[in-house]
């Protein structure tokens, strides 16, 4: 049921709970689970809320700088007819935004801003298609913005003022002494679990992989009793690593639950949970992950705690010793790449000795900057824009501005190293646009409430001041993160590669009829759009995928998704 707040000047829109006061013409509106400063006082009612205007009448615009966790806040001042919005770091309690006329709309999901009046953007589709997901401040709706994590909007009545009130700067220190820097690591995430387990019957995600295992484990300790953990597996080749979890759970002594994913449950999930997200979102474990909550809501479960934020606070993706590696080539002197390498590497008997292919691969990756880079074998990159899409529909659209956007975001970024850059720029692309939004939509849809110990702020800001071969020592990646849990996690643990609740949706789709049929009946429906090419539609699940059945296993997956969350918006509005 959607709440409806209304004065002349603008109107907030509200699909979940929210903490709402109204004081002194100032009607504040509050979600999430913030954290206040010792000093703010709590009342009995709406104490949220309260708090919240209360630091606003004190600090103004600057209340959100006050503010710890996570939080999205929406004032509204009646007697200046004046609107301010503010959403955490990460944007986890997101707000979507749009003007009508003298009037703005605010809402906590894209498609409740949006209304008759809002056309679908082809550029927000292309960009889609491009991550996989649509980052923020676009949405699906050309007429309506979402505002980034670490944002402040302020609005009277004329075009929105947004800026940002945090952004991260790391200070890249030469070195630190690691007992300190271990005992403070370690005591912040005990107190970040313990904090995100204070009220309800709380349990955990369990992949077996160092974070979740970190967060179980310590939730384990917290508690003075075995933790409830939850698993999801795949009876598939390759995509299974319940062994990880069920060690972490032994080690730990945690009540653990798993199960495993079958075709038919993606029969049933995939719809719901496309059609859940207020837009396109292409994220394959989204499945997995609603099923792991929607187990622990059965179990009487009223908060899961998430171990997302490691890899990104303290350098755990294999793409940052991949880029060190990159790096290296910029470093040589300019007349020895421009008038040696590339020159030798260009030959046409260079292309065809095997050695030397590889090297002239390896030259042209890295004379690509950063970020151009990192998408370098993105789908949509490697398929090609002109190999994918219809042209009337590219000729809407302009392909260079996902690039654009990613270097923009990549200019502002206040850190001397590209390792610290990269990490930045995960916050943003990885966690704020993707990974959390995979959790807290799935969450939601299974009515299940979700905390991120691993992105306290606390440890967001230990992690900022951490020297650089603390992240990535020589190619040993977040060498600090696993060296201080050295004594806490299994060994095994410790020097497991990252897997996650991967989804095996080509293979199965290549296996299972039912599976064929929805990707076949789904892309037939897409067809008709004219966003994707006919003949690619035809030929996807008839010869490219059973040739291929990972990499067009996630074309086919994100073209799915797109179709139903188009039908589930046709379906809603009838």
């Amino acid at each position: 049921m959607t709440q409806r707040l209304e004065w002349p000047h603008a109107e907030v829109r509200l699909s979940g709970p929210a903490s709402i006061v109204e004081a002194d013409g100032l009607i504040c509106i509050a979600r999430g689970t913030p954290e206040f400063p010792t000093e703010a006082a709590l009342p009995a009612e709406s104490p949220v809320a309260a708090a919240w205007l209360a630091l606003f009448r004190q600090h103004g615009a600057d209340a959100p700088t006050k503010v710890h966790g996570r939080f999205g806040v929406a004032i509204v001042d009646t007697r200046a007819r004046s609107v301010f919005l503010a959403s955490d770091r990460f944007g986890t309690a997101p707000w979507c935004f749009t003007r009508r006329g003298e009037r703005l709309i605010v809402a906590d999901r894209a498609d409740l801003a949006a209304d008759t009046q809002s056309t679908l953007s082809p550029s927000a589709v292309y960009s889609y298609l491009f991550h996989h997901m649509i980052p923020s401040p676009t949405t699906i709706f050309d007429d309506v913005k979402r505002l980034e994590g670490g944002h402040r909007l302020q609005w009277n009545g004329a075009e929105p003022n947004i800026d940002a009130w945090w952004r991260p700067v790391f200070t890249e220190p030469r070195s630190i002494d690691f007992a300190d820097a271990k005992a403070q690591f370690m005591g912040i995430i005990e107190n970040a679990v313990r904090r995100a387990s204070s009220a309800g019957h709380v349990g955990s995600f369990l992949s077996g992989g160092t974070d979740s295992s970190t967060v179980a484990g310590m939730l384990c300790k917290v508690l003075g009793k075995p933790a409830e953990t939850y698993s999801m597996g795949f009876d598939a080749s390759g995509y299974d690593e319940m062994e990880y979890a069920r060690l972490a759970s032994q080690h730990f002594g945690t009540k653990h639950h798993e199960y495993y994913v079958t075709p038919e449950d993606l029969l049933d999930g995939i719809p719901k949970v496309a059609r859940h997200y207020d837009q396109p979102f292409g994220n394959s474990s989204a499945v997995p992950a609603w099923l792991c909550a929607s187990l622990a809501k059965r179990d009487g479960i009223d908060t899961l705690l998430a171990g997302d934020g490691g890899d990104e606070l303290f350098g755990g993706n294999t793409r940052y010793a991949k880029q060190k590696v990159f790096s290296w080539y910029g470093d040589l002197p300019s007349a020895l790449r421009h008038g040696i390498f590339e020159p030798l590497l260009n030959l046409d008997i260079s292309k065809r000795i095997p050695i030397v292919k590889k090297a002239a691969s390896y030259v042209e990756q890295a004379r690509v900057p950063l970020p151009d880079r990192i998408y370098q074998y993105t789908l949509l990159v490697r398929l090609g824009a002109e190999n994918l899409l219809t042209p009337d529909y590219l000729a809407q659209i302009n392909q260079n501005a996902p690039a654009q956007a990613n270097r923009d975001i990549w200019a502002r970024i206040k850190a001397d190293s590209d390792l610290n850059r990269m990490l930045a720029f995960d916050w943003k692309y990885t966690l704020a646009d993707n990974d959390l939004p995979k959790i807290l939509g799935t969450t939601d849809l299974a009515g299940m409430g979700v905390e991120f110990p691993l992105l306290d702020d606390a440890l967001l800001d230990f992690s900022l001041a951490l020297p650089l071969d603390y992240k990535l020592r020589g190619f040993k990646l977040r060498w600090f993160f696993k060296e201080a849990l050295r004594d806490f996690l299994p060994e095994s643990i410790i020097k497991k590669k990252k897997h996650g609740f991967g989804l095996p949706f080509g293979v199965w789709a290549c296996q299972h009829a039912g599976l064929r049929n929805l990707a076949g009946d789904t892309l037939n429906q897409l067809k008709q759009r004219g966003i994707v090419q006919p003949k690619l539609i035809d030929r996807l699940v008839t010869e490219l995928l059973p040739a291929h059945p990972g990499y067009y296993g996630e074309l086919i997956w994100i073209l799915v998704m797109l179709e139903l969350w188009f039908e589930g918006q046709r379906t809603s509005k009838t």
